[in-house]
Parts: structure tokens; C-alpha cells; sequence
């Protein structure tokens, strides 16, 4: 082994070196700006929740609860507590989760409190408004399509589910992408709020209280062809049952430009593995 073959080594492998390393910060610091863009977002959840709480005391002022009506009280005060502590202290994107998670059992026991102050039977649980998960639980499933889509239901809540009766547009909760430019819907922001979806969906699947578009055995490849995952597999977290990550040949979640099979509405979009 000549001197020049082994110099002609090393210079290669420092070339491959430096790169690596710089292809590693890069997505570090990817990563960092899309965990500090998606944390912004749930900041904004959890200080709208804050408001359903300081509402939940003007309410609930001068009224004696029983107990089941003291304990929903307590779990909505709970939840976000734990909510804003988790926020906090975000460190990675499983963090997330747990902030979405803590809204929406806060949202749910917020609505029953409100149920008892009201004297009305306490609301099924359900899962959260699709539209915008910030209305709290759903309160029917209605079929819904973007514009040049094909229908599937969706949980919503009562006021959107008004909107859209009356031909309006539903109050769709956008969220600024990871680039931190542009803002679209929550559902279409790309991988990068995985995390924060599944704290808020994650529990109803195979719950059979998620109907079509977000009911995992839709998810499977029902709705255009691969799954979420890109391969037919995984669970909404992302592959138990035999998937993995993101991405790749399945229908877009609004069709198109997420993958290589149908979309699930038709339209644009991105793989259902970018949402869950």
C-alpha cells in the first residue's frame, strides 16, 4: 500500500468525517427549532385552557358541588397544572405529548363540571374537535371534506358542526410550521407535531370513538392506500404493530403531495405518518 493510496485515505476520510459532523449539527439544530416552534403552539393551548379555568371559578363561584362535581373541578385544575409545569420544562418531543395529553383530560373535566353547574347529564368522552382541538371534546361526528375532497367524518364540536351545516368554514386551529414562517392547518404542519397530536388523539385509537378519517383501522391503508406509516403498519405512535415512522407511499392525509397513494380527502397534504 503506496503512501499516496494512504493519503489519498485519509483526506477521504476526513472529508467524510467533517461531513458527517456537519450533517449531524444540522439536524440538531433542526430538531431544536422545530421541539422550540411546536412548544410555542402548546404554550398558546395551555394559556387557552388557562382561560377555560379562570372561567371554570367565575362559574362555579357561590355554587356548593357534590363530590363528583368537586373531583371534575379538582382534575381540571390538575391537569393544568401539570400541563403548564410539563411545558415548562420541554426537553424533547415525547414532552409534547404530555402537555396535549394533560389538556385534554383538563377540557373534558372542565365540560363536566360545567355539565353539573348546568344540570345536565354528564358528556360522553370523546375525542377531541378535529377541527380545532382548543373546543374541547367533540360533541357528534359530521362529514367534512376541503374543497374538492371527498367527504369523511370527522368528531367536531357543536359550533362547528354549525358552521359547517350553514356552508360556513370551520375555525380551523393553525399552526406556524417548522420553518416558522408559515402558518396551516394543525394537522398539515408536517412531522414535527407528531407529539402534539397524539397527546390528543393517541388514546381513542381502536377506541372505536374515532370515526373515519382519524379511526386507526381507517388508518391502516383503508384511506388511500399505506397507512400512516407509509407501509400499512404501525400504531398512531408509530409502529407497534409493524410500521415505524413517518412518511413514504401512503395517501397524503389530504391526498397528493404526502405520498405516493391516494389522498385520504384528495387534495394536498402529507402522509398520515406525519400526523401520527
Amino acid at each position: 500500500m503506496g503512501p499516496v493510496f494512504l493519503i489519498v485515505l485519509v483526506v477521504l476520510g476526513t472529508i467524510f468525517f467533517v461531513s458527517y459532523r456537519k450533517e449531524k449539527q444540522r439536524k440538531k439544530e433542526l430538531a431544536a427549532s422545530e421541539l422550540q416552534q411546536v412548544t410555542k403552539t402548546a404554550g398558546e393551548d395551555v394559556t387557552s385552557f388557562g382561560e377555560e379555568v379562570a372561567e371554570l371559578d367565575v362559574l362555579t363561584a357561590g355554587v356548593e358541588l357534590d363530590t363528583g362535581g368537586s373531583q371534575d373541578y379538582k382534575q381540571a385544575l390538575d391537569s393544568y397544572d401539570v400541563a403548564k409545569e410539563t411545558l415548562d420544562n420541554v426537553d424533547e418531543p415525547s414532552d409534547i405529548r404530555s402537555v396535549t395529553e394533560a389538556l385534554e383530560d383538563g377540557r373534558y373535566a372542565a365540560k363536566c363540571v360545567r355539565a353539573r353547574v348546568d344540570g345536565k347529564p354528564l358528556p360522553v368522552r370523546r375525542p377531541p374537535c378535529f377541527f380545532n382541538p382548543q373546543h374541547g371534546p367533540s360533541s357528534e361526528d359530521i362529514d367534512w371534506a376541503p374543497a374538492g375532497g371527498q367527504l369523511r367524518p370527522v368528531p367536531v364540536c357543536a359550533a362547528d358542526a354549525e358552521r359547517v351545516a350553514v356552508g360556513a368554514d370551520p375555525a380551523v386551529r393553525k399552526v406556524v410550521t417548522a420553518d416558522g414562517h408559515t402558518r396551516r392547518a394543525y394537522w398539515e404542519a408536517g412531522p414535527a407535531y407528531a407529539e402534539y397530536n397524539r397527546g390528543y388523539f393517541n388514546s381513542y385509537a381502536g377506541s372505536g370513538l374515532l370515526p373515519g378519517v382519524l379511526m386507526g383501522s381507517m388508518m391502516f391503508g383503508g384511506m388511500g392506500g399505506g397507512g400512516w406509516d407509509g407501509n400499512g403498519g404501525g400504531d398512531m405512535a408509530g409502529g407497534d404493530a409493524g410500521g415505524g415512522d413517518a412518511g413514504g407511499d401512503g395517501g397524503g392525509f389530504f391526498g397528493g403531495d404526502g405520498g405516493d397513494g391516494g389522498g385520504l380527502f384528495g387534495g394536498d397534504g402529507f402522509d398520515l405518518g406525519d400526523i401520527f
